[in-house]
């Protein structure tokens, strides 16, 4: 498919004039052919008039009709083929099997919600009879059904360049929940978001849907993400990136005349707590499994683990020996940018240079310019406690290693930390009474608490959370992954004394979607 670097507004194809952008070969940090054009004020506008203009009917598509949308997509973007895959390897410096294992998390994503769509249980429908002869008083006939939110705004993100932009979780939810989307692309992989776009273009021609369902506008500065969310016809954002730009786009939603929710999956460490019977029965392959999730993908995931928490031990002391070796061994990898590069460099750099730590390995040395060096790292308990910096995210293959004086002071640390997206425990049974006092701590500070493993590797399903506690999530009420995420673009409308005529289908008598509905407070299973 021929890239053309034009912003993609509904169903026309525009070429942006408000500055250029070039894709960088993540490898080379050479720039790479065609220059995609800046949208102007003025394209933003258009394509939210269109958003808003399609929302009403888009969001009373039938579920068929809605489910079968996203399918489409989907097999679009199968279509596209190696085209794909191999603008996407140069892009993001990402290796064929990581894309191609993304791609298929993309597609099952908007297959797993077409299922969510035909189901219809997240309509929530609800419904109390009138009860005209209750005494003192008759009570009213009240129905209940969720609407999506009106036209979301999608960020795309910089480490899954599919499956967390242009047709990603985010935007899969959002159109299963009846909400027109408009994706700010990336910059650093316009040419897969254009790919991806048009497969998302053509599916909303080819469905017969409201041209304004789907709008891809490439930003050369700041001002149209900006005013994406500022719009006054967007009603809710997603994004996933770093926590400064997470927050700022909280704060402008929150600034609004009209404030809307920021769904933001930003900043966590992931905390991992090696517990005495495991460290000491499992050594070298708990370090051994760590060191293959937190070189995974260059350490770019956002559930990569970066802490471990441990008793200062000679059982811990093998561990560190254990995963230095490893990690020795591990070679250097192209990280997504060469900003993000630079950014992991500095902060790697600053933590091998803190008074209170010390650095217990590094990777094999970078063969070229943009390649990142993993990094081991070791602290006390105390320092870590009374240092924040060392409490900081980096971005990348850097881990550091807390030696606790004892199980209580792990928890403590646990107490005063941030919250989470994930936090691991490795346990043996002589270990579950002490791990059972931790989980009420950990449950306050995390989304997903998982045992015996890492967080790296996100199963996409209906009890997955991707979510946390702020500062891993703007919204810990939220999930970014597996169905629940469609709640985040919905909310509830009650239709009082409604003739039946009038009543949307999902609260008609007859029930003519088929739904399963609460009836006087109790499940009614469709026939």
């Amino acid at each position: 498919m021929q890239l053309t670097g034009n912003l993609l507004i509904g169903q026309q194809s525009v070429a942006g004039s408000n500055g250029t952008i070039h894709a960088v070969n993540a490898s080379t940090g050479a720039a790479i052919e065609p220059a995609f054009g800046g949208a102007t004020l003025a394209d933003l506008d258009s394509a939210c008039a269109l958003a808003w203009a399609a929302f009403d009917s888009y969001r009373e598509t039938s579920p068929e009709v809605r489910a079968k949308f996203l399918e489409t997509i989907a097999q679009n973007i199968l279509d596209i083929g190696d085209d794909l895959v191999e603008r996407c390897m140069v892009e993001s410096g990402l290796p064929r099997g990581r894309l191609e294992g993304e791609r298929g998390r993309t597609v099952g994503q908007l297959r797993m919600f077409a299922d969510v769509v035909r189901n219809g249980d997240y309509i929530g429908a609800r419904i109390d009879p009138a009860q005209p002869e209750r005494k003192p008083l008759p009570r009213v006939d009240l129905r209940l059904r969720h609407i999506g939110v009106g036209p979301v705004a999608v960020f795309g993100a910089s480490n899954f360049p599919l499956a967390f932009s242009v047709a990603g979780g985010d935007t899969a939810s959002a159109l299963a929940a009846g909400c027109p989307v408009i994706v700010k692309a990336h910059s650093a992989h316009p040419g897969t978001s254009e790919l991806v776009g048009r497969a998302v273009q053509k599916a909303v021609k080819d469905c017969g849907l409201p041209e304004g369902t789907f709008s891809l506008l490439f930003d050369s500065g700041r001002d149209i993400g900006q005013g994406l969310v500022k719009d006054h016809r967007i009603k809710a954002a997603g994004f996933t990136g770093s926590r400064g730009g997470g927050t700022a786009l909280m704060k402008l939603a929150a600034g609004r005349p009209e404030p809307i929710p920021v769904y933001a999956e930003m900043s966590s460490i992931n905390p991992v707590l090696l517990f005495p019977g495991a460290l000491g029965n499992r050594t070298e392959g708990i370090a051994k499994a760590f060191v293959q999730s937190l070189v995974l993908g260059a350490g770019q995931f956002c559930t990569n683990p970066g802490l471990v928490l441990a008793v200062d031990s000679p059982d811990l002391d093998r561990f560190i020996e254990a995963a230095s070796s490893a990690l020795k061994e591990t070679a250097a990898q192209t990280m997504l940018t060469p900003g993000i590069h630079k950014a992991y460099e500095a902060a790697v750099e600053k933590a091998g240079s803190h008074a209170d730590v010390k650095t217990a390995a590094r990777g094999a040395e970078a063969r070229d310019d943009h390649q990142a060096q993993s990094a081991l790292f070791a602290t006390t308990a105390e320092a870590f406690r009374n240092n924040q910096q060392l409490q900081e995210e980096i971005f990348g293959a850097s881990a550091l290693v807390v030696r606790c004086p004892d199980l209580a002071s792990m928890l403590e640390l646990i107490e005063s930390m941030e919250g989470q997206l994930t936090a691991a425990l490795h346990i043996d049974d002589s270990d579950h009474a002490e791990a059972r006092r931790f989980l009420p701590a950990l449950e306050r500070r995390a989304g997903r608490i998982l045992v015996n493993g890492f967080g790296t590797g996100i199963e996409v399903g209906h009890a997955m959370v991707h979510g946390g506690p702020f500062p891993s999530t703007a919204d810990g009420r939220s999930t970014s992954v597996g169905s629940l995420a469609i709640e985040r673009f919905l909310r509830p409308v009650s239709y009082q004394d409604l003739p039946d005529a009038l009543l949307p289908d999902a609260l008609k008598a007859g029930n003519p979607l088929g739904l399963n509905r609460r009836i006087n407070g109790k499940v009614q299973l469709a026939e």
